[in-house]
């Protein structure tokens, strides 16, 4: 099994109060299919939006603290699933069901397993 994550994006801000009550029943639903079909890992949201956030940039030797997003961009994360599935196209069926849950575009990302030792044998390869 490989792990993906499936990330949702907003564009236009935090959800409205009826929205939100909406994705309280449609979002645990699709997790308790996860969760059925053994794909389910770990899910999460991020709290405030792309305002929320702070991002630590090296400096020299120092650091640069700001707040907000990493890049100047209308869309934020605002949560994500992490899943196991047998290939992508299965990640991208569970995709499919969490777009309906979330009526939003579902970004579908396969996570790097390898530590890094793996990954430093991989590039001395030349496999990567």
């Amino acid at each position: 099994m490989t792990q993906y994550m499936l990330a949702i994006r907003y564009a236009d801000g935090e959800p409205s109060a009826e929205e939100f009550r909406r994705l309280c029943v449609d979002v645990p639903a699709f997790d308790a299919k996860l969760e059925d079909a053994g794909a389910f890992v770990f899910h999460g949201g991020l709290r405030g939006g792309a305002q929320a956030a702070t991002v630590v940039r090296p400096s020299g030797a120092d650091f640069l603290i700001t707040d907000g997003p990493y890049t100047e961009t209308k869309e934020h994360l605002a949560g994500f699933w992490i899943i196991d599935a047998a290939d992508l196209d299965a990640a991208l069926e569970w995709a499919k069901l969490a777009t309906v849950a979330h009526r939003r575009a579902v970004e579908v990302s396969p996570l790097e397993e390898r530590d890094i030792d793996e990954l430093l044998a991989a590039e001395a390869a030349g496999e990567l």
